[in-house]
């Protein structure tokens, strides 16, 4: 087995992936919303007036809470504010619900939400709490808007995939979290974010996603299979901190990543917006309309996965929706 028939399998056996899998089981349980509103995208967008209101969720492994209470407090509002941007959103407010069993487990999520708050400018304006459960639990949702979107539902045939990386960070081991948010200066975070709603509205891109759990390669899948296509991802084009493995940096969930799909007339322009920024942005591959995404190295390609022979969440045009 080559190289890169031994990374494309990793990949596609990865957890990150696998728990994407567990979304088609669950929407498949649930009455699906009509008319606008679809499943797949990293949050709801609900028409309002001129614009979308956004609204999503983060749940977090009991596990982490257990043994990260700070960075999971952190990341309830990190991830979700970063949801929101992905969508060409800026957020308003998030809620949380933390159970514990007692004040003094719960103090240290709490206080790492509280200080992703006061960092992305996002208040915490209400929720639920527990402090007589048997063990700790927590989840946050978030509310913001859109002037116009950025969807996992518009990327088209041809276009061009590329990736935007925050790579001043270092990973959180021994997880496959690569951290370039505790420690960076508030203000520079939060215009790096500015960065995608500034894309929607200015008409360079309308389709992106937030880089997940199931790393870049994963979250490049679900961006396809929500539009009903396929692709192909060249991996040595993939920006990447030096001296980190391929591997992990794959399959790992970075603090500031996203996935976009763009006509290729736009690329230079994309990469120069998040460039000036210090973000590492490329042109990593492009869309097919074969519902297969393949990754390539040099003259080789190898088959990550066959949507229309097995989706992953089952949340594309393809697949069941409440249209």
């Amino acid at each position: 087995m080559n190289d890169l028939a031994r990374l494309t399998q990793s990949i596609r056996q990865s957890i990150g992936l696998a728990h994407k899998r567990d979304i088609a089981a669950v929407t498949n349980m649930l009455p699906l919303p009509k008319g606008a509103i679809r499943l797949g995208d990293d949050c709801a967008s609900i028409p309002d007036r001129d614009g979308f209101l956004l609204f999503a969720t983060e749940g977090f492994l009991n596990e982490f809470v257990a043994t990260q209470p700070w960075f999971a407090g952190y990341c309830g509002v990190m991830v979700n504010v970063s949801d929101i941007y992905a969508m060409g959103g800026r957020p308003i407010a998030v809620v949380d619900a933390i159970w514990s069993d007692s004040e003094q487990q719960a103090r240290p999520v709490l206080e790492g939400m509280v200080a992703a708050s006061e960092i992305y400018r996002v208040p915490i304006v209400g929720g639920h709490s527990n402090l007589r459960n048997d063990r700790s639990q927590l989840s946050v949702a978030i509310l913001g808007r859109a002037n116009k979107l950025l969807s996992s539902f518009a990327a088209k045939a041809g276009q061009k995939l590329l990736a935007a990386v925050d790579l001043r960070g270092h990973f959180r081991e021994p997880h496959a979290w690569w951290d370039a948010s505790t420690g960076s200066p508030p203000e520079r975070l939060r215009e790096d974010l500015e960065l995608l709603p500034q894309l929607a509205e200015t008409g360079l891109c309308a389709s992106a996603k937030d880089i997940s759990m199931a790393g870049m390669v994963g979250t490049v899948l679900m961006l396809l299979e929500c539009s009903g296509l396929g692709g192909v991802i060249d991996v040595n084009a993939i920006p990447r901190p030096p001296g980190i493995p391929l591997e992990p940096w794959l399959c790992c969930f970075p603090s500031y990543g996203f996935v976009l799909s763009a006509e290729g007339r736009h690329t230079g322009a994309i990469i120069e917006h998040f460039s000036r920024r210090g973000i590492s942005c490329a042109v990593i591959g492009e869309t097919d309309t074969s519902d297969r995404l393949k990754l390539a190295d040099a003259d080789k390609e190898e088959l990550l996965w066959d949507l229309h022979a097995s989706p992953l969440t089952g949340c594309g045009p393809k697949f069941k929706q409440g249209v």
